[in-house]
């Protein structure tokens, strides 16, 4: 295991670290306005939302490592408090990194991205007309977390209103996120496109589970089951009576080895499909 103090590292290599490792990461493609009203436009990955009553996203325009200036995008957003947040899906990816290109003050990054912009409602910066939801938003407070290259501005904003392309929901009205089909940002040069990736896990405040620890020590201590594995089995309720049980074993046309290891892989298999009680069958068989 590496182990590093942050403070014996140069920036720049600590900057690498982080970014490998917390990823990926959601991208605000952030519109500004400077105090004359020209236009900016520029994407941030560390960003997030982190209430909903009221709705709030943050995210940070850091301090350029190599020689500590700040961003347009932090000096627009104190000087006029507003910004527009887009989300950024497959369809204008290479746009949004084409943006982050380092124009001086006033050059137009709509136009030199290629994209539309569309005016907003509540507020003066425009919104990126092809992104698939656009929020637009007032700057609550700037919050600067230090001087040096590297440090972060955490822009705490309020969204006044939101914009949605009716073309992303689902039948239900929800987002779906196929067709949404974000992007999220990782180490150096790498993206994460989101929709080839999902996967789902049932929320265990739906429920109470037993819990790794009530699984029996045979099962816990398994050659063949993962930590994940035992995540899922310990997700149920309660497990099979040994009615229950028996009914499986005298029914079933899975075959029940004397192999401690054969019956586990062959949970394993049920456990992939989502087939939980199956597997947990398979597993108190005797």
């Amino acid at each position: 295991m590496l182990s590093i103090n942050p403070k014996e590292i140069p920036t720049a290599k600590l900057h690498g670290y982080l970014l490998g490792a917390v990823a990926p990461r959601p991208i605000a493609f952030a519109s500004t306005v400077d105090a004359e009203g020209n236009p900016n436009l520029s994407p941030y990955s560390f960003f997030n939302v982190f209430s909903a009553n009221p709705p709030i996203m943050i995210f940070s325009p850091a301090r350029r490592v190599r020689d500590n200036t700040t961003k347009h995008t932090l000096e627009n957003a104190l000087a006029t408090k507003e910004v527009v947040i887009n989300v950024v899906n497959h369809a204008i990816v290479q746009q949004m990194s084409l943006s982050s290109t380092e124009y001086a003050a006033g050059v137009n990054e709509f136009e030199k991205a290629g994209l539309t912009m569309l005016p907003s409602e509540k507020v003066k910066p425009f919104r990126v007309a092809e992104s698939p939801v656009q929020f637009e938003c007032k700057v609550r407070e700037v919050i600067s977390l230090g001087d040096e290259g590297g440090a972060g501005n955490l822009i705490i904003c309020e969204v006044v209103k939101l914009h949605i392309n009716e073309d992303v929901l689902s039948d239900q009205g929800t987002i779906d996120h196929y067709k949404i089909d974000l992007v999220a940002r990782a180490g150096g040069n790498f993206y994460s496109r989101a929709r080839e990736g999902f996967f789902e896990i049932p929320k265990p405040i739906a429920t109470l589970g037993i819990g790794v620890d009530q699984i029996p020590q045979e099962i816990r201590n398994s050659k063949v089951l993962t930590g994940n594995d035992l995540g899922i089995l310990g997700n149920v309720e309660q497990l099979p009576t040994p009615e229950e049980i028996l009914a499986f074993t005298n029914t079933t046309e899975i075959q029940i080895s004397d192999s401690i290891e054969t019956n586990h892989q062959a949970a394993q298999e049920y456990l992939a499909k989502g087939d939980v009680m199956t597997a947990w069958k398979i597993l108190l068989a005797k």
